[in-house]
C-alpha cells in the first residue's frame, strides 16, 4: 500500500463534483453533523447507477475499489482504499438528503436525520446505539 493524496475537503468536492449520488453516512456524518464522536474510515450510501462515477472521482486521490461495479452490483457494497477506507452500500437515500457545507464551497450530502438514524439501527453496536441517541437529541434540538 502506498500512501494517498487524501485531504478530506478535496474528497468531498471530488465527489460532489463527480455527480455520484453519494450520502456521507457512519460516524463521519455525525461528525459533520457537529456531534464529537471518533472514528477512522468514511462510510457513503451510494445510488447504485452512480459506481462507476464514484470510482472515477476518489482515484485521482490514490483510491481504489476492491471491486468491480459490477462485482459491487452483485455483492451490495464494496470498499475503495489505500491508506484510508472508504465503506460503500447503496440503497435509495438521495431524494431526502441534506446539504452541509463542510469548508468553503464544498458541499456533502447526507441522509436526512431519520434516515441517518436508521442506518445506525443496521449496525446494532453500542456506538450505532450511542450514534441513534446523539441524533435523536440533533433531531429534537432541530425541531420539526
Amino acid at each position: 500500500m502506498e500512501g494517498s493524496l487524501f485531504e478530506e475537503a478535496d474528497f468531498f468536492r471530488a465527489i460532489a463534483e463527480s455527480g455520484a449520488r453519494g450520502l456521507l453516512i457512519g460516524r463521519r456524518a455525525l461528525i459533520a453533523l457537529g456531534i464529537p464522536v471518533l472514528t477512522v474510515d468514511y462510510d457513503f450510501w451510494l445510488h447504485i447507477d452512480d459506481i462507476a462515477a464514484f470510482n472515477a472521482a476518489i482515484e485521482p486521490m490514490g483510491l481504489y475499489p476492491t471491486h468491480s461495479p459490477e462485482e459491487a452490483r452483485a455483492r451490495d457494497r464494496y470498499v475503495a482504499e489505500n491508506d484510508e477506507r472508504i465503506d460503500v452500500a447503496f440503497d435509495d437515500l438521495w431524494p431526502r438528503r441534506r446539504s452541509l457545507e463542510v469548508a468553503a464551497g464544498v458541499v456533502l450530502a447526507v441522509p436526512a436525520l431519520p434516515d441517518l438514524i436508521l442506518t445506525k439501527r443496521f449496525g446494532g453496536r453500542p456506538k450505532d446505539f450511542e450514534g441513534i441517541r446523539l441524533l435523536e437529541a440533533l433531531r429534537r434540538e432541530e425541531g420539526p
